[in-house]
């Protein structure tokens, strides 16, 4: 196995589990081979560059305390007597948002830039959920099985901007998706994404807005080269964009459990449209 930089540089190769290149490197370098290495050792970078963030008896350790009521599952389905709420058996690969299906959002230790992102979803009747990409720009997740007109709101749409007082309400209408991919309640579902994150020049000022490369919702691409110009949710005025943050799961909204949750770098190879 061998770990390289965004430029491609060798930073360290390793065979038969003993690191047998490493190379002179910066701080921040170190600090980055340290967190690889530390993935390595649990099992958590997966061959083809994905990190698993969802996997294993250790799962939750990828996410920032407090986890709430979250805990892994082997098996988990809408409950026959009360199809609003979710059944899960305990085990490894699955992440269930408690017994009560409301609890506190899952938020990686770790920040990302640009990344690539595949998820998959499984939400009761009538539940709501969302990822959010540096915390603050979400997909939604939400039942919109045969929804006609799908708008930001539904399921693959991205969020609204919205307002906390005098109660929680939508200032505009988000960006719907292409197409209503969104399968019935009870189904696993899968999310595919491309995102990049805001830029910002030496000053701090955003010089390029964040944007959806590619959403695939089920196999079906419901987004793509969208730009995103503020935050969504109520975030777009109460939170600050980032050059970087962490990924979000929501758990406070609904039922909702979640596996097969990968994360890998993106390159960002084309030129940005600067903000004007």
């Amino acid at each position: 196995m061998q770990g390289v930089d965004e430029h491609g540089a060798l930073l360290f190769s390793i065979r038969g589990g003993i690191v047998v290149q490493f190379l002179t490197m910066s701080p921040w370098r170190r600090s980055l081979l340290a967190s690889i290495l530390i993935l390595v050792a649990t099992g958590h970078v997966l061959a083809d560059s994905w990190t698993d963030l969802s996997s294993g008896e250790k799962a939750l350790e990828a996410w920032a305390s407090p986890t709430g009521d979250w805990f892994c599952a082997a098996s988990t389905e809408p409950d026959s007597k009360n199809p609003r709420m979710l059944r899960a058996e305990p085990g490894q690969g699955i992440l269930v948002n408690g017994r009560k299906g409301r609890t506190v959002d899952l938020v990686t230790k770790q920040k990302f830039k640009d990344v690539e992102v595949h998820v998959e979803f499984l939400i009761p009747k009538g539940s709501n959920s969302g990822v959010k990409f540096e915390g603050l720009y979400e997909i939604q997740i939400l039942d919109s099985f045969g929804v006609k007109k799908p708008k930001g709101s539904d399921c693959g749409g991205i969020h609204p901007r919205a307002e906390e007082e005098p109660q929680y309400h939508h200032i505009d209408q988000g960006i719907p998706p292409r197409t209503n991919a969104a399968r019935p309640a009870g189904e696993w579902q899968t999310l595919d994404v491309i995102f990049q994150a805001p830029r910002f020049d030496s000053q701090n000022k955003k010089v390029a807005n964040a944007r959806f490369v590619k959403v695939v919702l089920n196999g079906q691409v419901i987004h793509e080269n969208v730009e995103v110009r503020t935050p969504t949710g109520s975030a777009w005025r109460l939170k600050k964009e980032m050059p970087d943050g962490p990924l979000l799961l929501q758990g406070t909204h609904g039922p909702v459990a979640f596996r097969k949750v990968r994360i890998r770098p993106y390159p960002d190879e084309k030129p940005r449209k600067q903000v004007e």
